[in-house]
């Protein structure tokens, strides 16, 4: 068995020895340090120090971290320190693994006005950052989709409809439901609002203009960033954290082709559908309060939708749902496509994911509603 790590200090005038012997290993760091502190006590006061290392039996990057920190401490107190008697191996292991002292860098002091404007530059600076990355990103995914097109057997028909039903079918359910309670609450709050001034069945008008205009496509969008989004960024950074990516491209595939174009045209496919749905079901949710809180029958109801939408109303939702879907799915592809190697980052970039995508997706529809209020469509 292997001794624990020895120490004995020998004096003569200014200068001392210092013979070490035993295992300095990191099974035995506590009789080590213990040591050490004895080394740089006994030695503190001598002018010249030697540290014989020949009997030193095992030695390894804790006890050579241990062993050279005494020799600092003794330097930095005036003394001249060196080794004898090391091996070439222990001599090259102390090298590697000598004390150092890192130094953190203070941090400017800025007062608190100075600081939140730093922190909005910042910002500014990360989103104009987030931007050029994105539409360099949109470049390459609109060219594997061209290469996909002019080459039909580019196109991964069984992906394709594997995310459709993820993305599309399995989020019926849930957008149908929010979107009807929704319908049924802008109905409530504008019969409750109209009902003072004799207006009850305005509030057809208004819930069909704000839910096929509006609402139906929000909802559906935001209920996508969130449910898909997070989905697509989750599953492209494990396989960034598993280096699958990067194997792929080894092989000489590319992982935008292969990996985010499907994903990319199914949200874009899926979108416009779940947002027919939501406009359905939140008209539906609308007639159900017009007729049980409201007193309105459905012939009236129905006249009264017939009257305040035409067919631009309806279009503008589905117009405005592709290019949301594609806002969405490249947000989620680059943010797991920046997932480094821990489920930290991983977390992090999801979260990232939902809450840009989500912001995007308002963005867009701002945009668009400027747009359509311009051409009066």
């Amino acid at each position: 068995m292997a001794r624990e790590p020895q120490l004995s200090v020998t004096r003569s005038d200014a200068a001392a020895r210092a013979s070490l012997s035993g295992s300095w290993v990191v099974t035995a760091a506590e009789a080590a340090e213990a040591a050490a502190a004895r080394l740089t006590q006994e030695a503190r006061a001598a002018r010249s120090v030697s540290i014989d290392l020949s009997g030193v039996a095992r030695l390894d990057t804790a006890g050579a971290w241990i062993i050279d920190r005494a020799r600092q401490e003794l330097a930095a107190g005036g003394a001249s320190v060196a080794y004898a008697g090391a091996s070439a191996a222990h001599e090259t292991l102390i090298a590697e693994a000598q004390y150092r002292v890192f130094e953190t860098p203070e941090r400017p002091r800025v007062g608190p006005l100075m600081g939140f404007l730093s922190d909005i530059g910042l910002s500014v600076v990360g989103f104009g950052r987030d931007l050029a990355h994105g539409v360099e990103f949109l470049g390459q995914v609109v060219r594997a989709i061209g290469v996909a097109l002019l080459n039909p057997s580019h196109i991964r028909l069984a992906s394709l409809v594997h995310h459709l039903e993820n993305f599309g079918f399995r989020s019926v359910p849930i957008i149908a439901l929010i979107s009807f309670l929704v319908g049924a609450i802008v109905a409530q709050q504008g019969i409750f609002q109209l009902q003072n001034f004799g207006a009850t069945h305005f509030a057809v008008d208004l819930v069909g203009l704000i839910s096929l205009r509006e609402l139906g496509v929000l909802l559906a969008a935001i209920m996508m960033a969130g449910r898909s989004g997070s989905a697509i960024t989750a599953e492209i950074g494990s396989m960034k954290m598993r280096e699958e990516i990067d194997a792929m491209r080894v092989m000489g595939l590319d992982p935008v082709e292969l990996l985010i174009a499907p994903r990319i045209l199914s949200l874009m496919i899926a979108l416009p559908m779940l947002t027919f749905i939501a406009d359905m079901a939140a008209i539906f949710g609308a007639l159900i309060v017009s007729v049980t809180y409201g007193g309105l029958s459905p012939e009236i109801f129905f006249a009264r939708l017939r009257t305040a939408i035409g067919l631009n109303t309806f279009l503008v939702g589905l117009i405005k749902a592709p290019f949301m879907a594609l806002v969405t799915g490249i947000i989620a592809s680059v943010e797991g496509l920046d997932v480094q190697g821990s489920a930290e980052s991983l977390g992090r970039q999801v979260t990232a994911s939902v809450v840009k995508a989500i912001f995007m997706v308002i963005l867009v529809d701002g945009l668009f509603a400027m747009f359509f209020a311009a051409i009066k469509y």
